[in-house]
């Protein structure tokens, strides 16, 4: 059954910065392209770090120290005051990026994406590849996409890709029905264990909310006779 890669949610076309790029260009970069964050690569194209607007938001709260008053606001942050500006300049990617990047590969899955956000608590994971070269960003929308997919879709991929290409199942011999990612199977199969497995498979679909399982079979071939009882032994 095909498994959904972060190749195939992720964006390929990345903003990013390099480790000389300097504070206001970082938020600038941020502002005008709509982003909370970026990688940060080499000359080489290979991811250093990454750098969100949290990381600004510290590097520039270590400089100023903590003023009485002071907001820490995008308006606030452009401001100029004195010897406020060579500070500022001062503040470059590479020393406000967090490092080491916590990257994942596009041929992981979008599970090992998940929870390697989660864990990691990363909203974004740069793709890279065996060189550690960027190749795209997977952000936490682009995997909700994966697993908010429209119910057409999933009947599809149940139908396609489990039903047809992994268990070979003749056309029409099972009624699949989804609502709301909630799949109903009906149709009735040889074994009781092929119904586990069918069951099992469509589970495993991203986008399934939950499977309700009509199926019935003939035979249960899912219980084991148990061996007959040693004979007491004779004194």
């Amino acid at each position: 059954m095909r498994q959904e890669t972060v190749g195939t949610v992720m964006a390929r076309t990345v903003i990013t910065a390099d480790r000389s790029t300097s504070f206001r260009e970082l938020a600038e970069l941020l502002r005008r392209h709509r982003i909370s964050g970026l990688p940060v690569v080499d000359d080489d194209g290979r991811v250093v770090g990454v750098l969100s607007e949290s990381d600004l938001l510290s590097g520039l709260t270590r400089t100023e120290g903590r003023r009485r008053g002071h907001k820490r606001t995008w308006p606030a942050l452009m401001g100029r005051g004195p010897g406020r500006e060579d500070a500022i300049q001062q503040l470059t990617a590479g020393r406000l990026m967090s490092r080491p990047a916590v990257t994942v590969e596009a041929g992981d899955s979008v599970a090992v994406a998940a929870r390697t956000m989660a864990e990691r608590h990363v909203e974004r994971l740069p793709v890279v590849d065996a060189d550690n070269r960027l190749v795209g960003l997977v952000t936490r929308g682009d995997l909700l996409k994966v697993f908010l997919r429209p119910d057409p879709e999933i009947r599809r991929i149940v139908v396609h890709d489990v039903l047809d290409r992994v268990l070979w199942l003749p056309p029409g011999t099972l009624d699949v029905q989804v609502q709301d990612g909630v799949v109903t199977l009906k149709g009735r199969l040889e074994l009781r264990s092929e119904v586990l497995v069918v069951v099992r498979l469509v589970k495993g679909v991203h986008g399934v909310v939950d499977v309700v399982d009509l199926l019935s079979y003939r035979y249960d071939d899912t219980q084991r006779h148990r061996p007959a009882e040693d004979p007491p032994l004779l004194a």
